[in-house]
């Protein structure tokens, strides 16, 4: 059964969780090692447990405490060619280093992997469709732009985490934001409105696989979980798609796990962990 699970996504940082019964995948590593650690056990999985860690983009808000981590848990990191370039200075990751390529799939354990390209101001920024037994998830954070490829990528995804960064009314009328840097965030290679991602949450669900939509990174000031999942919940009124769950993740904490399948729940719940935790937590508190 597939799962997935977020460990804090924002500005401040953005991390998640994608699992079966038998593979482990930490997808980002925005926020400190020491975090990552904590909200692992909040979920009852110790870090070493991880099979790899995958990443979208380079940037800071998603990369801050890889290097800490690597070195902790020595596990190998999956990203493209330019992004690890990107990282490369003074990091040597233990664990190794993978290279994938966009839209050639590959496996870790019995999950199944397919990396889209999205519009970002990223070296060479990633989207991921995860496929276990049946469940697919499509997973997209920091994008400015819906492209027909990536759309094409999520068609026929069970659950999708997605972000809705910023509400188009608010973040015009912010007054912390200089003009320039509003304009980046509105721009195709910035990040995703409530209405842009409202209308990608609409086509997919028109296909009637989408049972759960994850909404992530959404700005502290210029959006906030009430209006972003209205605006959602909107459109899934607007093609009948009532009973698709809208969730917004949270900043600072853990949120689910959830299936990502629900016609696939069992009752045993996520792999736990807690016998070995802490061992592995003494070692960062």
């Amino acid at each position: 059964m597939l799962r997935f699970a977020a460990l804090g996504s924002g500005s401040s940082g953005n991390s998640a969780l994608v699992f079966s019964d038998h593979t482990r995948l930490l997808v980002d590593a925005g926020i400190s090692s020491k975090q990552l650690h904590l909200r692992m056990a909040k979920l009852g999985i110790t870090p070493e447990s991880i099979d790899g860690i995958l990443l979208t983009h380079e940037h800071s808000d998603h990369t801050r405490g890889l290097e800490v981590f690597c070195r902790k848990v020595n596990k190998p990191v999956y990203c493209s060619a330019v992004t690890r370039e990107s990282l490369s200075s003074g990091f040597e990751n233990p664990g190794g280093w993978r290279i994938i390529e966009h839209s050639v799939p590959f496996s870790v354990g019995d999950v199944e992997i397919n990396g889209f390209t999205v519009m970002h101001d990223a070296v060479d920024p990633m989207g991921y469709v995860f496929s276990c037994r049946g469940a697919v998830l499509g997973f997209a954070s920091d994008l400015g732009h819906v492209t027909a490829s990536m759309q094409a990528a999520l068609k026929g995804v069970h659950s999708l985490f997605i972000e809705a960064n910023y509400d188009d009314v608010m973040l015009q009328n912010d007054n912390h934001r200089p003009w320039s840097l509003k304009q980046r965030i509105a721009s195709r290679h910035g990040h995703l409105s409530n209405a842009q991602t409202a209308a990608l949450v609409k086509e997919i669900a028109t296909e009637g696989h989408l049972q759960r939509v994850i909404l992530g990174h959404l700005s502290e000031d210029c959006n906030c979980p009430v209006v972003a999942t209205e605006a959602v919940n909107a459109v899934l009124q607007e093609v009948a798609a009532n009973k698709v769950e809208v969730i917004c993740a949270e900043r600072d904490a853990p949120c689910g796990p959830f299936p990502v399948n629900n016609m696939a729940v069992d009752v045993a719940g996520p792999p736990d962990d807690r016998q070995n935790l802490q061992g592995e937590l003494a070692l960062f508190i």
